[in-house]
């Protein structure tokens, strides 16, 4: 038995050896983990040697069960294992195109939660929003479901539905969407200007064109001589690390961006601002909410320390992990969780987020809104005028709010105005407004900044 506990033990360290590419030998020579490591062994040689059902007892499938509790007991929701099979259909899917509803989730709080839907998918059109708790896929429930799995289950060919459940907050009963996948193509970076001089800038997410665009878009909004500027982060999930360093270097002329630490040398690293990237020293309002994450929270988190503008709106979600990929010997493989994010001031972003300088929450309704909202989607009452009215004049909407308090259905007239407006725009599959100040408090609180900003000044003169 014991030259077995022995062979056990060498082999998860020849296993450990191969697959990190250095020398752990030092595992064997620690008496806790040496301990460990046999009762390991023992436990596995009994299972293989007495379990009634043989064909259950493959080594391998032992191992991977084994090696699946270890990263479960990391408790991280970022961290997992993949069997060759599925590190193997990661490698595909992170090449090519897929069919997806356009949604970043997180296991939060063993909850399969939605980070942020992503602008002008098929999960951002249909209402999903950051926050929502999935409760089910295709009514099988989603507890204890791996963040890898739920992904699988939502990821399909373009034009096939699937149906998800939410419970989100605020509201009494479970919410059903059925979404028809689509191929995710996003565009990240979108812009206008507000009063004429005010920049407006909404970054959707972070990849490798997104700095190439916010320097075009910027480029265009100079010609336009604005003298403020609004950049949006609400409801990015974020993206690429370097894509989130290289937005900030545009803004800030000097100090550190953003720093990662991990317990290994090479996740050690700090991203410094170069001032010949600095862009016009525009005052500056950045917007965030709980759907800001990742390379959202880098860019407000180094803005904010480094005071280089106002940050606005609400707690953003709390992403601040460096993920590795590391490959096992037998093509399986790890994703870890390497390093964390901190600011330039050296506060850690993983699970803590970024508070603003300003709390603006988003638009709140009262429960009797609430329920007027339930019963005006239950009745269709947007759907049908829509279809009937899709370039309705004044005359008609006022028509449609006197039925709509006919049926003591009572709501802001700008509020029925953007719906009826939303649902055309699905009708026509035409594109979101770049912004919509009426109905957006945040944004009209950040405008309202930088007009008295600019008022200020002109008298300070």
């Amino acid at each position: 038995m014991f030259n077995r506990k022995v062979l056990w033990i060498t082999a998860i360290v020849l296993i450990l050896n191969l697959s990190l590419g250095r020398n752990l030998a030092f595992v064997a020579n620690d008496e806790e983990t040496y301990q460990s490591l046999e009762i390991f062994s023992d436990a596995l040689t009994k299972i293989k040697e007495n379990f009634v059902d043989p064909e259950k007892t493959h080594s391998r499938n032992l191992i991977y069960g084994a090696i699946k509790g270890m990263v479960e007991e990391l408790d991280d929701p970022y961290t997992r294992f993949m069997t060759p099979e599925v590190y193997r259909e990661m490698k595909v899917e992170t090449k090519g195109e897929f069919g997806g509803l356009g949604i970043v989730i997180t296991i939060k709080e063993g909850k399969l939660t939605v980070i942020s839907p992503i602008e002008g998918t098929p999960a951002y059109r249909i209402g999903i929003k950051a926050g929502d708790i999935i409760t089910h896929i295709e009514g099988e429930e989603t507890k204890d479901i791996t963040l890898f799995e739920a992904v699988h289950k939502l990821r399909g060919p373009k034009g096939t539905k699937v149906t998800i459940t939410v419970k989100r907050e605020g509201e009494e009963d479970l919410l059903d969407f059925t979404i028809i996948r689509d191929i995710i193509e996003i565009e990240s970076v979108k812009y206008s200007t507000i009063n004429k001089d005010i920049g407006y800038v909404r970054i959707t997410t972070f990849n490798q064109n997104t700095h190439h665009e916010l320097k075009e878009a910027l480029s265009k909004l100079e010609k336009e001589e604005i003298k403020n500027l609004i950049i949006d982060l609400r409801n990015n999930p974020g993206g690429l690390l370097s894509s989130a360093v290289s937005v900030s270097d545009m803004f800030i002329k000097k100090g550190t961006i953003v720093s990662t630490k991990g317990r290994i040398e090479s996740q050690n690293r700090v991203y410094y601002a170069r001032e010949e990237g600095t862009f016009p020293n525009y005052p500056l309002v950045v917007l965030i909410n709980k759907g800001s994450a990742s390379g959202s929270e880098i860019v407000a988190g180094a803005i904010k320390d480094l005071g280089r503008g106002v940050i606005l709106g609400e707690r953003s979600f709390g992403k601040g992990s460096v993920q590795t990929v590391l490959s096992l010997p037998d093509e399986s493989g790890l994703v870890l969780s390497t390093a964390r994010y901190y600011t330039p001031n050296g506060t850690s972003i993983h699970e803590k987020g970024i508070d603003p300088h300003i709390i603006v929450e988003g638009p709140k309704f009262s429960e009797e809104e609430k329920k007027m909202l339930k019963k005006l989607e239950k009745g269709g009452y947007i759907k049908e005028f829509a279809k009937g009215h899709p370039n309705y004049t004044e005359d008609e909407l006022d028509d449609f709010l006197t039925s709509l308090k006919e049926k003591e259905i009572k709501l802001d007239q700008t509020l029925i105005k953007s719906l009826i407006n939303k649902e055309i725009r699905r009708i026509k599959n035409e594109a979101e407004p770049v912004y919509e100040l009426e109905t957006d408090p945040q944004l009209k609180r950040a405008v309202d900044i930088l007009v008295a900003q600019k008022i200020l000044s002109s008298r300070e003169r």
